[in-house]
């Protein structure tokens, strides 16, 4: 049996409970098949794949807060340090009522490879609880913040693991989490980051993943003969990420015709009115359903899912497993000739393979969402020199790190005999560095 064979079953008896981190360790584990092959008696005698795929350390922890009724709730939060062979833990924090240990292990492995490929020195970590901050009021966000950071502070610092935010952690939250850890430690420090601006925050953070994907996948367009400007674009969510994709799509000249949320989704043959989506999402923290009351013609759906649209370019911003096998092949049937993921997995194995059978451009995730973890760690370096970039700076200083990774996972396809392969590509190359430092630094 071969070294990754023997690995994957042995993860895949010992949490069978965890599907979501069994299934980003397959893809991993799987595409790098080539690379553990020809090292296999290497990597074996030191236990990689094992060591790698088991996290250094997982913290589960009580979270009590009491809501403005005066009722006291108990969720749980984590936070996985899954290795940090070549910098401190980096990772956002989630709050959602899906979140548990499989989760949090899931982000926490792709976040590895995902760190290693900016090219800057971070690890790959990933925390967050159960909590469900939506209908709650910013008193009570902060109580469970504050009840959360209590216990996280003990294990996080700027040199040690530095978190973010990602799903229902906004600016809101980390100002919250920020001003708890400040507390209960006395240090001033770049501990986390997407911190507001008045207090150590970067600029293009808000922007970062969306803006990231969109130069990711301009220049993964570009390298196959194609062009961004005058593409239809079909976007899946409506958070940080997905808003700022489109504004960076219709900067670059494409028209982006969808956008979504957990109760449906808008198509606007005649683009997507970003000032309304930015002004239900970000000020009312509404929902979609609104969109017509600014834009009558466009059309509100409940069922099925955007990927059913006429489009050139598809990009899933929203969460793990949201375009399905059926997704993949109404996008093909429709002429679709790139996916690039803006959110972490958001694509099931099936629907992936079918994409890349079928000749369409795929960028995952682990690389065309990595523009959000980049721009952290440029936060972390003006932090250290106490020092605050133009926007101009960071947004080239991420556009060149962006393009930068499709070069790498481009050139370890071709490496590999692998063309065209960015999912393996971006994996080798990750892999390969993260590999040489752990093996560096001894057992």
């Amino acid at each position: 049996m071969s070294y990754v064979s023997e690995v994957l079953q042995g993860l895949e008896v010992k949490f069978a409970s965890q599907p979501e981190f069994l299934q980003a360790v397959r893809e991993v584990l799987t595409s790098l098949a080539p690379v553990i092959e020809a090292n296999e008696e290497k990597y074996r005698k030191a236990a990689l794949l094992e060591r790698l795929t088991e996290p250094d350390r997982q913290i589960l922890f009580r979270v009590p807060w009491v809501d403005d009724n005066g009722q006291v709730h108990v969720n749980t939060g984590y936070r996985v340090q899954f290795n940090n062979a070549i910098g401190p833990y980096k990772g956002g924090l989630r709050l959602h009522p899906s979140v548990n240990l499989g989760i949090i292990k899931f982000l926490g492995f792709e976040q590895i490879f995902k760190n290693s490929l900016t090219g800057l020195p971070i690890g790959g970590g990933k925390g967050g609880s159960d909590f469900d901050p939506k209908g709650r009021s910013d008193n009570e966000i902060m109580n469970f913040c504050q009840s959360f950071m209590n216990e996280l502070y003990k294990y996080i610092g700027p040199d040690r693991d530095v978190p973010a935010g990602d799903i229902g952690v906004g600016a809101r939250e980390i100002g919250y989490l920020f001003g708890q850890y400040k507390k209960l430690s006395g240090d001033y420090c770049g501990v986390l980051t997407g911190k507001g601006l008045t207090y150590g925050g970067s600029l293009v953070r808000t922007q970062a993943t969306g803006y990231g994907l969109l130069y990711l996948t301009q220049e993964m367009l570009k390298t196959n003969g194609h062009d961004l400007a005058g593409k239809t674009v079909a976007i899946s969510g409506s958070g940080n990420v997905a808003i700022y994709a489109a504004e960076k799509a219709v900067q670059l000249g494409a028209k982006v015709v969808t956008m979504s949320d957990s109760t449906g989704w808008v198509y606007d043959a005649e683009g997507i009115d970003l000032d309304a989506v930015k002004e239900i999402k970000e000020v009312k923290r509404g929902r979609l359903a609104e969109y017509k009351n600014y834009r009558p013609n466009a059309e509100y759906h409940t069922e099925g899912r955007v990927w059913s649209v006429k489009c050139d370019v598809a990009l899933p911003c929203a969460t793990q497993n949201e375009l399905h096998l059926e997704d993949a092949q109404a996008l093909v049937a429709n002429g679709c000739i790139a996916v690039a993921e803006g959110a972490n997995m958001p694509t099931t194995i099936e629907a992936t393979e079918y994409l890349q059978a079928s000749g369409v451009l795929f960028a995952p995730g682990k690389a065309a969402n990595a523009g959000g973890v980049a721009t952290s760690a440029l936060e972390m370096s003006q932090n250290s020199e106490r020092l605050s970039w133009t926007f101009e700076e960071v947004d080239a200083k991420l556009k060149d790190i962006m393009v930068n990774i499709f070069r790498k996972l481009d050139d370890a396809a071709r490496r590999y005999g692998m063309e065209g392969n960015y999912v393996a590509g971006a994996n080798i190359a990750g892999f390969e560095k993260v590999a040489e430092a752990t093996l560096a630094q001894g057992i």
